[in-house]
């Protein structure tokens, strides 16, 4: 038993886990970026667009404090979002058109920068003025834990769940760049005034919660058939 536990977890840090995402826009996105991939000169490799999608993160959250000056940092806020997909979700899929998947070194270094970049990304929030400091720490410990539940999920059941209820991160970026744009004009909620991110970012932690909750739930109940003590 326990040479086969071995062999499993050797298994997968050579990246034979499978990859979970079925979220709204995958299918879509999954073929965009085979395509932009495929076209891309030979000089580009994956690393430099590790690098763009890690850059434009920290700008993401640089523009959301400048922004607490000049609202039209927004925009320029939007644009990186744009440019941290571009850089994010398309390194992965440039090593595995080239067939240069290096899997251990390009999930530490992917996520682990993703680490980092969210609480860029939150700390730009919470100073900006359009979210309140407690939502945006609230959102990053809700992130870093469902982020820590999927890794460890990775090692004890060689699965790697990219999305959560049809929701990944190319939704989120789009919800956030929809909520970008429309602080231009209703940067409160009426009636009660509140901020539209302090709104939007309660809802946001309550169904990160949820999810957070269930997968746990769920993976704690399938270890505990797969290792019940007999």
């Amino acid at each position: 038993m326990a040479g086969t536990t071995f062999v499993a977890r050797k298994q997968r840090s050579r990246g034979s886990e499978r990859r979970l995402q079925d979220s709204f826009l995958a299918d879509g996105e999954r073929r965009l970026l085979v395509s932009i991939a495929e076209g891309l000169p030979a000089w580009i490799n994956s690393d430099h667009l590790t690098i763009l999608g890690f850059a434009a993160q920290i700008a993401t959250g640089l523009s959301y404090v400048l922004a607490g000056m000049n609202p039209g940092w927004l925009l320029v806020g939007a644009g990186a979002l744009v440019a941290n997909w571009l850089g994010d979700s398309l390194d992965g899929t440039l090593a595995r058109v080239r067939q240069q998947l290096r899997p251990r070194y390009g999930f530490y270094v992917d996520h682990m920068l993703d680490s980092i970049g969210a609480v860029a990304l939150m700390a730009g929030l919470a100073f900006s003025g359009y979210m309140a400091p407690l939502v945006a720490v609230v959102l990053l410990v809700l992130f870093l834990l469902l982020s820590i539940q999927s890794y460890l999920a990775t090692y004890a059941l060689g699965e790697f769940r990219l999305s959560f209820w049809r929701f990944g991160p190319t939704e989120l970026r789009l919800a956030l760049i929809a909520g970008n744009l429309a602080l231009l004009g209703w940067p409160t909620v009426s009636p009660a005034r509140y901020r539209l991110f302090d709104v939007g970012g309660t809802i946001g932690a309550t169904i990160m919660a949820a999810m957070l909750a269930y997968f746990t739930a769920r993976n704690i109940y399938r270890l505990y058939r797969l290792e019940r003590i007999r």
